[in-house]
């Protein structure tokens, strides 16, 4: 059997790879190794029982399975805290914000609505290390914590959970958003409560989309995944800019007021200028991965900008920002962590800091945007290969040697070996996509000839 923790907690069908049992199961697992740290321990020497708050969004399989976790941890001795439907953000905010031991989000992001995902955030308000939910994983099948009387954790209600996100969020910006028109598309998920009541809030004349969930069409034609709908909105409204959420709105894309897609990097470029002119930019640094756009690296480098690259996935994006003190990290995806503010990539704050900067800069969204200029980038996949014979192979590093002397500073390549499957990916950037396709398609068939099994 595999490793239960994806990259990005457990997530599987509901009902089916992800049942109310599992969930029960990996609560209690979760109270066995989370409430071993020095609060939980004053807690009870108090007398008190440790707490988490749990969300969901708004999938229906997210009831049953937020129930199922509830009784785990109540069961274990926590008590509960229901803030309802949240976004991701949201419950890591909550847990620094009040000083709970740790967070359960019920969510499967982007994913379809049949699909589900739990994760955890450990005190202050972060995303687990992997060996921490390796003990997760360890203690299923254990015997649980299982105190009687008053040792049993209690269930309520997190009465004002949403009004002290929205308020934290609204803490953060450094100009309200009076003047500006935005349409907000909220995927049908978590963000459709939330997000326009805090953009609103900040003082923009807000037009919203993707609002209306049902608990089926989470992500179904809308949201940071489908950004047509929202393209389409901003053109015809004549409004400033878009911001689309992805279901659990822990990240966003922004769309610009000509209807073009305004994706991370550009949106790390305009945030990275912007803080370092305010003087909030740690370090003068930037975490990204290693598939950043080389337009962002060049605008960046040009504006004294030290880049840290990290391996694809926004967990290495806040590792590196948690190891090296920075303040500002994320994804082409959109995933952007303002380490200023939160603890985890946020698309709600993300969406109010770049309308913050339209207002400040008293420029438009597309032209901050074009600061960057965008380097085509082509990915190929080359299934069926040796990929642990890759580093080494000489055919394969002087194919690359030559391509890269071509192209000189106009472009580069990357060539990533899968880390779970028999899997090479190559990616190439160069001045015209035509050319980034002739050398990924070059690079991707010696790649297969060399290391075919």
């Amino acid at each position: 059997m595999g490793r239960l923790f994806g990259t990005d907690g457990v997530r599987g069908l509901a009902n089916a790879d992800l049942t109310a049992k599992l969930a029960l199961e990996l609560a209690q697992a979760a109270a066995s190794v989370l409430t071993k740290g020095r609060h939980a321990d004053d807690l009870r020497s108090k007398g008190l029982r440790p707490q988490a708050v749990i969300a969901r969004d708004p999938r229906v399989s997210g009831q049953f399975l937020s129930h199922a976790v509830a009784a785990g941890l109540a069961s274990s001795g926590i008590d509960v805290l229901d803030a309802g439907v949240l976004p991701t953000p949201a419950v890591a905010l909550l847990v620094k914000d009040a000083g709970l031991d740790f967070g359960v989000m019920i969510s499967a992001s982007h994913n379809a609505a049949p699909d589900n995902g739990i994760k955890f955030f450990s005190f202050g308000g972060t995303k687990l290390p992997d060996e921490v939910e390796d003990r997760i994983e360890g203690f299923l099948g254990t015997q649980p914590l299982s105190p009687t009387g008053a040792g049993v954790g209690r269930i309520s209600r997190f009465a004002d959970a949403e009004d002290r996100y929205a308020l934290a969020l609204l803490k953060t910006l450094p100009v309200r958003l009076d003047g500006l028109h935005i349409v907000l598309d909220c995927a049908h998920g978590a963000a459709a409560g939330v997000s326009p009541r805090v953009f609103r809030d900040a003082g923009a004349e807000v037009t919203v989309i993707g609002a209306e969930p049902d608990g089926l069409n989470i992500n179904q034609g809308y949201g940071s995944t489908y950004p047509g709908n929202l393209q389409e909105a901003v053109v015809e409204l004549g409004a400033d800019l878009g911001i689309a959420h992805d279901g659990d709105a822990d990240r966003t894309l922004a769309v610009d007021h000509t209807g073009a897609l305004v994706d991370g990097d550009r949106m790390i470029a305009i945030l990275a200028l912007a803080m370092k002119r305010r003087g909030e930019l740690a370090g003068d640094a930037v975490a990204v991965t290693v598939m950043s756009n080389l337009g962002l690296r060049r605008l960046l480098e040009q504006h004294g900008i030290t880049i840290h690259d990290t391996k694809v996935g926004d967990r290495y994006v806040l590792e590196e920002i948690h190891k090296s003190g920075l303040s500002l990290g994320g994804e082409q995806s959109g995933h952007i962590i303002l380490a200023n503010h939160q603890t985890t990539g946020d698309g709600i704050l993300t969406g109010l800091h770049l309308a913050a900067e339209v207002i400040h800069s008293g420029r438009r969204l597309h032209d901050l945007a074009s600061d960057m200029e965008v380097y085509p980038q082509v990915l190929v996949n080359v299934p069926g290969v040796n990929h642990n014979g890759l580093t080494g192979n000489a055919v394969v590093s002087d194919r690359v040697a030559d391509i890269e002397r071509s192209l000189g500073d106009s472009g580069r390549v990357l060539l990533r070996p899968s880390g779970t499957e028999p899997l090479v990916r190559v990616m190439v950037e160069a001045s015209t996509k035509e050319l980034a396709q002739q050398y990924a398609a070059d690079i991707a068939d010696v790649v297969r000839q060399e290391l075919a099994h």
